[in-house]
């Protein structure tokens, strides 16, 4: 049996497991056009700022009107031809007699102010016992319109929309006329009124017979049935005979 120093010792022990290499990593092979591009197009200066800024001097400072635009020199200027001097007049000096200016200014403002109209002040409205107040004009209460031409008037609209209202209403009156027309009484003639009166009569006598010849015993749903109706025709017959025979005018509607 082995010792225990013996199993101590690495000689017995399993080996390690070795660990694999890693691959290589992957390098495309534009990676030095990529950054040739990327270094050509870009602009440090963007990100980072200028390396190196320039102090102003404390000799350039903005002065007043500095970024105004100016004019051109005038032409007489360049050709330096200075301007005659304007000769002011002494206060011993007298002025020309006989010499009239265009316009007497002082005239024309005097009989201006003369015959002028004095302005008139703008009424105004106060409401309120503090003095709170408005024009009048534009508050409504000052009637301003009845002074206008037309104050008064129809409007065109209005009296267009009246005759139509009218020639409609006109329209419609002359259509119910129509209609009542059509519908009126006609009256009958004298010879038409004997023709109905012995047509009624006539009928009476054939519808009389009729019921005259019924048989004696009735004793059926059917026989009851024809005999009312006959005896119902008989009396319509009856009125109306009568009251043609009652009145010489007979009016019938026209269908």
């Amino acid at each position: 049996m082995a010792t225990p120093s013996a199993q101590m010792d690495g000689r017995d022990l399993p080996p390690r497991p070795e660990k694999p290499a890693k691959p290589a990593r992957y390098i495309s092979k534009f990676r030095p056009f990529v950054k040739h591009e990327a270094e050509k197009n870009k602009s440090r200066w963007k990100t980072m700022g200028p390396a190196k800024v320039a102090v102003p001097s404390p000799k350039d400072f903005l002065q007043k009107h500095s970024k105004e635009p100016k004019l051109p020199p005038r032409k007489k200027e360049q050709n330096s031809k200075k301007p005659p001097a304007l000769s002011v007049p002494r206060r011993t000096d007298r002025p020309v007699m006989g010499i009239q200016s265009k316009k007497n200014f002082i005239n024309t403002n005097a009989v201006a102010a003369i015959r002028g109209v004095p302005k008139k002040p703008q009424p105004f409205c106060v409401d309120t016992r503090q003095g709170d107040k408005y024009l009048l004009e534009t508050s409504g209460l000052a009637p301003k319109y009845i002074k206008k031409k037309d104050y008064g008037v129809t409007p065109k609209y209005v009296a267009r929309r009246n005759e139509e209202r009218k020639r409609a209403k006109e329209e419609y009156e002359a259509s119910i006329l129509e209609d009542l027309k059509k519908k009126a009484m006609k009256k009958l003639s004298d010879e038409e009124r004997t023709n109905v009166l012995q047509a009624l009569k006539k009928n009476w006598q054939e519808t009389q017979r009729e019921y005259l010849g019924l048989s004696v015993v009735i004793d059926t749903m059917h026989k009851k049935m024809h005999k009312q109706r006959l005896e119902l025709k008989l009396k319509e017959l009856e009125q109306d005979i009568q009251a043609l025979e009652m009145h010489e005018d007979v009016y019938i509607a026209n269908e």
